[in-house]
């Protein structure tokens, strides 16, 4: 159990923070970007829950917790030492990326094939979910980067990508099962 009674450190004000290892990087470290931009998708999944229904509130609310599961992941350092942590560490496991796999099946059965790219619009909820998966492909790109420098959970890598693509199905249900749709028009304003 976390518990939190002083929300302030001050150990962050030299411009350094520490890892789940208790190691200290400097904040622009790559996998403090990595982990801070899942933190910033998280809040966005925040926002377009406020425009969800019922059903896509409770899979955007198990995606929040996973994305909590990731960052703690992306912000613990070299795998190799996870067993001498003395307690379970958290990591992204392959069952994660599997469900995200089966709901986008589930929900993609439901749409007729795209003929054209999709706008960012639509609905409220649509829009939201728009921009939680290009925040969720930022997130990836910083992974990816962060594991061509290091060590990362290959499940971790797997989850965001798989997520970006859960974003877009779920963005066409929020509009009217794809029907509503803003389709983009090629050479529309020339």
């Amino acid at each position: 159990m976390v518990v939190l009674n002083r929300i302030y450190t001050r150990t962050g004000d030299t411009g350094e923070t520490a890892l789940v290892d208790g190691s200290r990087v400097p904040k622009y470290n790559a996998r403090v970007e990595a982990y801070g931009t899942v933190d910033e998708l998280n809040a966005v999944i925040g926002l377009a829950r406020l425009h969800s229904d019922d059903d896509l509130d409770q899979h955007l609310s198990r995606i929040q917790n996973d994305l909590f599961d990731l960052g703690s992941d992306l912000g613990r350092p070299d795998m190799a030492k996870d067993s001498e942590a003395g307690y379970p560490v958290l990591r992204m496991v392959a069952p994660q990326v599997d469900r995200l796999e089966a709901e986008i099946d589930a929900m993609n059965a439901r749409l007729e094939p795209l003929r054209s790219f999709v706008l960012p619009g639509g609905s409220a909820a649509a829009a939201y979910l728009h921009q939680c998966r290009t925040v969720a492909r930022r997130a990836e790109r910083r992974a990816v980067e962060l594991a061509a420098a290091g060590d990362v959970n290959e499940h971790a890598v797997k989850y965001l990508n798989r997520l970006s693509d859960w974003f877009f199905v779920a963005s066409r249900i929020c509009n009217d099962d794809g029907r509503a749709d803003v389709l983009w028009v090629p050479g529309a304003n020339r």
